[in-house]
């Protein structure tokens, strides 16, 4: 006669791997170290220690502390932490063998809640974001007036991605001895970004401080496109950083990548200053509508008058834009700013 089968019959198998559940408690790491990621490599993180006091002192001007020095440690993320992206200007927690002795690895264990986040996307459609930096003050956007010839388009976008992550724009120029910074100065006047010259010497310093005393003190980053001068401007400003610089190509006019990875350095005097490898795009994908026009405030006003749902594009009916640049309301470089927005804003879902 057949048996007839139970639920209380079954008995579960034993499991192989134990029968104590897996915990989500994780180790609270009370006795973590604080640091600053100074540089990303192949999946290590230069990490300088913090000295208790909310600074992160380095041993030489050019962030990379001599050989056993505890101030300066290598670390690698821990598992939970590998999909999370971890990028200069992070401020992290660090344990296991933090005594910078050579060969000595500590692990990363925790990112303190960020101030500020610079990101971009390979386009304006790519829902891609790729994290640049962490926690800076102050973008300087790096531009030449010549050689190569100045990419208004790229400047617009990067002061759109600094406003958006509340980062304050400043708009340095370089190269002033090839053409003179007017056409630039003109075109951003009425935008209330600060403009400032960056000269250099025979022996490549600094042909005056002013750059340096925006940056001094702050968490800062450079961006801008190859060969305006970027590394160039990095050495003067941090004369141990040896970041190599080149020249623009003639055909295409365009720079070479000289920079290959984002680095932080400290400034002589206080403060951070992280250059990043060129750039030739820019992607916003993840800012949207209304943060664009916050980066055009010569325009905002304007737009107070459109009528309801305007898309402030050059055929949505009743806009005002048209008329405010018109009238000279969004200063000389007003024309050339509502086209570009115009593009902004036709790539913005």
């Amino acid at each position: 006669m057949a048996r007839i089968y139970r639920d209380e019959d079954y008995r579960p198998r034993p499991n192989r791997r134990g029968s104590r559940p897996r915990t989500k408690n994780r180790p609270s790491h009370d006795t973590a170290l604080e640091g600053l990621v100074t540089a990303v490599d192949r999946g290590r993180y230069r990490v300088v220690l913090g000295d208790g006091t909310g600074t992160f002192p380095s041993d030489d001007a050019s962030g990379r502390a001599p050989e056993g020095s505890p101030r300066t440690v290598t670390a690698v993320r821990a598992s939970h932490l590998r999909r999370d992206a971890v990028v200069p200007g992070d401020i992290v927690k660090v344990i296991g063998d933090t005594s910078g002795a050579p060969g000595s690895l500590a692990r990363l264990v925790a990112i303190t809640d960020r101030r500020t986040l610079l990101r971009r996307s390979a386009d304006d459609t790519d829902p891609t974001e790729r994290v640049i930096v962490a926690n800076v003050e102050v973008m300087g956007i790096v531009t030449a007036t010549a050689d190569p010839e100045p990419s208004f388009g790229l400047i617009d976008r990067t002061m759109v991605a600094a406003i958006d992550a509340g980062i304050t724009p400043l708009l340095i120029v370089t190269k002033t001895d090839l053409a003179p910074a007017d056409e630039i100065a003109e075109r951003f006047r009425a935008t209330g970004v600060e403009i400032v010259s960056s000269g250099l010497q025979a022996d490549g310093s600094l042909t005056d401080a002013e750059v340096y005393e925006r940056l001094r003190g702050r968490m800062s980053v450079l961006v801008g496109h190859s060969g305006v001068g970027k590394s160039t401007l990095m050495n003067a400003l941090v004369p141990a950083a040896n970041r190599a610089t080149g020249v623009v190509n003639d055909v295409t006019g365009r720079g070479r990548h000289t920079s290959s990875s984002a680095v932080c350095l400290p400034l002589t005097g206080g403060g951070w200053l992280v250059d990043t490898p060129g750039v030739r795009s820019f992607g916003l994908a993840h800012v949207d509508r209304d943060s664009l026009l916050a980066a055009f405030p010569e325009l905002i006003d304007a737009t107070l008058d459109c009528p309801r749902g305007c898309t402030h594009l050059a055929d949505s009916p009743g806009c005002r834009l048209d008329d405010w640049v018109a009238d000279g309301h969004a200063g000389p470089g007003g024309v050339s700013r509502l086209e570009s927005l115009r593009r902004l804003l036709s790539n913005t879902g």
